[in-house]
């Protein structure tokens, strides 16, 4: 039931209401705020009906927008009426009593507090002033310093919103933290690592006043800082080495991340960080290094299961780069929009999808190969020493003799004028390697009249049939005929020719193949099909961006014999390939042209006509005369070839019977067959041809983006599903955020350059608000994923807005940033706060203590390799298979984990090999991110498993014993020795009580292991690491069990 109103608001004065600002309507000492009370309390009870969700808003009334919230619904209700609310239908809906009045309805699963009724209907009294959320709304070009009673504590402007905050609630900060906490603290969180007994000390002897920022500069100047920089990038660009889904192997993806590595120490500016990973391929002259950048778009998962739908997956892959993006960098659940209007956000599903064509225009498949290791396209080629300079200096040299052999080729018109006079001959044709004329089939063998040693067969009997000359076969789609030639390199030249019926017009057949499988990346291989009705061949190494590939103009003649022949020179090039159908060179148009790595490899190295794994064989279809050359065959040779006569005749003929285009072909055919020096130089070419090959094929490449040359046309897509296209959409930004400028390419260029423009109300929220959450255990805002209207709002808002200002202003400067904070009085607190202070913020949202949180999985794993002396600090390189429990992936994906022994164990956590179905157990013990998709955040628990893991994981054994050793021999006295140990792992020395237990758990460990009720060799045995032959082995195992219980001490997982 729909109340009617008892008055109207003019639809001018909407707007004017929606800017009243506090003060401005009824005054009152307890105000009301819109952003932090009110819109919080509509977007959680409200939006979801009433909200941005156009397609499933409820009585065409809108509450996220003042329009909605102020203007006339289609019933004549006004649903808030300033100052009124005995006249708003939003105050008598929310107070109502009867389940058919009030909302929201019992059945929707929400309800309103008594408190939050008592906040809208005080914020109606009020004048209902309504602001923009925070989020969208800009960033103030000075963001004003609070002023503070106490001037002596803030050290930057940083402390002054923070004390300001305190002050208001009526608290104090926590004195600084001891310097031994501190040196613990920083060095953890800029590096990642422990500081050692020896930094210690020296810190603690640095009696300058500016010690601590020499501290600080020494670790932001540390390679070590990029490392620890990079882990949370990686969680964030859903990182991983293997592609995911369910065969999950390998791809080599490391190299770039070990390009966040250099940027981070590089410190590379923020916008420029960003701009290089989404767009760094369309940057003015792009070096490979910006280019590499940009495989940030290609690292989700990936899939090559069979029955997949390479469109279905490559649009999953488009998404999947518009979530990351909007998660990454605006803080925003984009994915929400992507099958209907965002419920919470002003973002429509039209938004999404035209956001998502930025991400929509590279030339790439759905699918990875399985059959080889081929990486998928669009790719970057990663040389190494001279690599590129040879191959540049070959394709030079191939390029001249190209030209050399049509000169010389001009050049021998006097040896054919003179061959051509001699006698008349019969046609003869080199190069034929296979001629299986399907005549009589001896059971499953196909005689070859070329080489009877090496006959074809029939797979799945397929039958019998009447021929184009003679007997032929019949093939019904599954069956296929295999013939044991064909397996040719993308430098050999070669044909293959055959007569070919089909009964109707196919939207996709197979005739035949050099290849494995159809979604094996499209195909590795050679083969001819026919698409849409016309044939088409290719040659691919990766379809779409590593081949070449020609389709027919006209269609295929339906119910009668064709023949049909490709031949192919070598070159690598479309206009190397070509299509003859019944003698004539076909008009065909070029549908890629970009083959730089080779078409064999995978299996399948047999030609096959008829049928293809996971494909659509030719059914019905009708094959005879099959014919096989380990050369290009000339027009003249196909045309005779096909039935026709002019070879013959021209042969028989004298030369002034011959007309001019006769002659040429005459001529190629001469040269092709019987000119031995043209041969020569060709077998030369092709050796060039390969020298080159050889040296491309080892270098590796890495996905990355790459515009196609004409835009891929984007559709907004019902219910996101990718065969429900509706509207063409165009690429442009959500209307709620600033506008696309004009003067911008409407690229990824330009889009990361919208993006990083210093005024988007975002971009620099979004990053400020992540750095400061590695560094306090939680963002300002503490949903870092979140900055629309479900997420949290920031604590201190004017310290975010000054923080990101800040950071812009800077140049985007990522050390300074870090710099500033670390440096803060805030960050310099005791974390151990008084009871006062921990009752009355016990979430420390307020900053009235110091951080202090467990470490991520990888820096507990790399603070015990550090403080055992066993890091391999090696920056770098392909990733590593430390310790692991046998079995894993075994039970998940059939393969199985070979460790790296010696060094390849002991590499920082973030060169841990990272397969998708199956993380690092010990990493995923410890909360680490499982990185199926963009993570912003981790988790933290507390499970049994996580000490189980401490105390039997043989890496943290190994490094106890190796730790326990370090420290023997650091000091004579046992009391030394462990005191050794605590300082390594907790930075501080031990009280005397904590020493008493552990000597205690010394002796009862040493007793333990010399009655014989352990075994210290077996012990000392666990890991690589050979036991150190000058301490007793008794003692060395019961001083490394003694340091296990320290690694399961609490001060050593936290940051205090």
């Amino acid at each position: 039931m729909i109340r009617t109103p008892r008055r109207s608001i003019p639809a001018l004065l909407i707007l004017a209401l929606a800017a009243i600002r506090p003060g401005d309507a009824r005054s009152g000492e307890d105000r009301v705020d819109f952003r932090s009370q009110i819109r919080p309390i509509l977007s959680d009870a409200c939006f979801h009906c009433h909200g941005p969700d156009a397609g499933h808003r409820e009585a065409g009334l809108r509450l996220d927008v003042p329009e909605g919230a102020f203007g006339e619904t289609a019933s004549g209700a006004l649903p808030v009426v300033p100052g009124e609310p005995d006249e708003s239908e939003l105050v008598w809906r929310i107070t109502a009593d009867d389940e058919f009045s009030v909302m929201p309805p019992p059945d929707s699963g929400r309800s309103l507090t008594r408190e939050q009724i008592d906040l809208l209907t005080r914020w109606v009294e009020q004048g209902a002033d309504w602001e923009r959320h925070w989020s969208f709304s800009p960033i103030a070009d000075e963001v004003a310093l609070p002023g503070v009673g106490d001037e002596s504590w803030p050290t930057n402007p940083i402390d002054r919103f923070v004390l300001a905050r305190l002050e208001a609630e009526g608290l104090r900060p926590s004195p600084e933290a001891s310097r031994e906490r501190l040196i613990r603290r920083v060095t953890l969180d800029l590096t990642g690592l422990p500081p050692t007994v020896e930094e210690i000390d020296a810190f603690l002897g640095d009696c300058r006043p500016d010690a601590y920022e020499r501290l600080v500069d020494r670790l932001l100047a540390s390679p070590r800082f990029g490392e620890h920089r990079a882990v949370g990038w990686l969680d964030l660009a859903r990182y991983a080495d293997t592609y995911g889904y369910q065969a999950d192997v390998y791809r080599a993806v490391w190299p770039w991340r070990d390009w966040v590595v250099r940027a981070f120490n590089e410190n590379l500016p923020y916008d420029e960080f960003v701009t290089r990973q989404l767009a760094g391929d369309l940057l003015p002259d792009a070096s490979p290094d910006s280019n590499l950048a940009t495989a940030f778009n290609r690292l989700h998962r990936m899939t090559n299961e069979g029955g997949s739908i390479e469109e279905e997956f490559r649009l999953e892959y488009v998404a999947d780069r518009t979530d990351t993006f909007g998660t990454a960098f605006l803080g925003l659940t984009l994915g929400c929009a992507r099958c209907h209007d965002h419920k919470y956000d002003p973002i429509s599903q039209r938004n999404y999808y035209e956001l998502s064509s930025f991400f929509d225009d590279i030339d790439e498949s759905g699918l990875y190969s399985h059959f080889t290791d081929a990486t998928p396209s669009p790719t970057l080629m990663l040389y190494e020493g001279d690599e590129e300079r040879r191959i540049r200096e070959l394709e030079g040299r191939i390029r001249t003799a190209e030209a050399e052999l049509d000169a010389f080729a001009e050049a021998r018109r006097d040896a054919f004028d003179a061959w051509v006079s001699e006698t008349s001959r019969a046609p003869t044709m080199t190069g034929l390697i296979g001629d299986f004329p399907l005549d009589a089939p001896e059971g499953d063998a196909v005689p070859n009249r070329a080489d009877p040693g090496r006959p074809g067969k029939l797979l799945e009997g397929p039958e019998a049939a009447p021929g184009k000359v003679g007997g032929g076969i019949r093939l019904d789609g599954e069956d296929s005929i295999v013939l044991p030639m064909g397996n040719f390199t993308r430098d050999e030249p070669f044909s293959v020719a055959l007569w070919a019926k089909t009964p109707d017009a196919k939207d996709r057949a197979v005739i035949f193949h050099r290849s494995r499988a159809w979604t094996d990346a499209g195909s590795r291989g050679y083969q001819l099909l026919i698409e849409d009705g016309r044939l088409g061949a290719s040659l691919v190494h990766f379809w779409p961006g590593n081949a070449i590939g020609i389709r027919a103009v006209d269609p295929m003649p339906l119910g009668e014999w064709v023949h049909v022949a490709v031949t192919y020179d070598g070159s690598s090039r479309a206009d190397g390939l070509t299509l003859f159908v019944d003698g004539k060179p076909a008009e065909v148009e070029t549908v890629r042209d970009h083959l730089f790595k080779d078409i064999t490899g995978g299996g399948g190295d047999e030609l096959t006509f008829g049928q293809r794994f996971r494909d659509r064989g030719f059914k019905g279809g009708s094959v005879d005369e099959l014919k096989v050359f380990d050369r290009e065959l000339t027009p003249i040779e196909v045309e005779q070839l096909s039935g026709g006569e002019a070879l013959a005749s021209a042969l028989a003929s004298t030369g002034d019977h011959r007309s001019e285009y006769l002659r040429e072909q005459l001529f190629s055919y001469y040269l092709a067959n019987h000119d031995d020096g043209y041969r020569e130089r060709l077998d030369a070419l092709e050796a060039l041809r390969k020298q080159r090959s050889a040296i491309v094929e080892a270098v590796p490449e890495i996905m990355v983006m790459r515009e196609m040359a004409e835009a891929r046309p984007t559709f907004l897509l019902e219910r996101g599903a990718y065969d429900a296209k509706g509207d063409r959409v165009d690429s442009d930004t959500p209307e709620s955020l600033p506008p696309f400028p004009d003067g911008l390419p409407r690229d990824r260029l330009g889009l990361a350059r919208w993006l990083t423009d210093p005024e988007h109300p975002l971009t620099a929220r979004v990053a400020v608000n992540r750095f400061w959450g590695v560094l306090f255990g939680r963002g300002l805002v503490a949903t870092p994923e979140d900055f629309g209207n479900q997420g949290a709002s920031p604590s201190h808002p004017g310290l975010l807005d000054w923080l990101a200002r800040s950071f812009v202003d800077s140049g985007w400067d990522v050390k300074r940033l870090f710099r500033q904070v670390v440096l803060s009085s805030t960050y310099r607190q005791d974390s151990d706060a008084s009871s006062s202070i921990r009752e009355a913020d016990p979430e420390n949202r307020l900053l009235a203590r110091g951080p202090g949180r467990r470490l991520r999985a990888e820096a507990i794993r790399d603070a015990a390799l550090s403080a055992s002396g066993l890091l391999v600090e090696t920056i770098g390189g392909p990733p590593v298979k430390p310790y692991q429990p046998p079995g894993i992936w075994e039970e998940n994906s059939g393969q199985k984990y070979e460790r790296d022994p010696g060094p390849g164990s002991r590499r920082r956590s973030l060169y841990t090999y990272w397969k998708r179905t199956a993380p690092p157990p010990s990493m995923i013990t410890l909360d680490a991110s499982g990185r199926e998709v963009c993570t912003v955040d981790r988790p933290t628990t507390a499970t049994p498993l996580q000490a189980l893991l401490l105390l039997n994981d043989p890496q943290y054994v190994e490094a106890a014993r190796a730790l326990a050793s370090r420290s023997w021999h650091a000091r004579d006295s046992i009391e030394g020795q462990i005191s050794h140990a605590f300082r390594s792992l907790l930075g501080r020395a031990p009280s005397p009580a904590e020493l008493d237990v552990l000597l205690d758990l010394f002796e009862e460990q040493r007793e333990e292991f010399r009655s014989g009720r352990a075994d210290p060799g077996a012990y000392l045995s666990i890991g690589d690491e050979p036991p150190d032959p000058s301490i007793d082995p008794v003692d060395q195992a019961a001083f490394a069990v003694l340091v296990q219980a320290l690694f399961n001490h609490d001060e050593t997982q936290m940051k205090r």
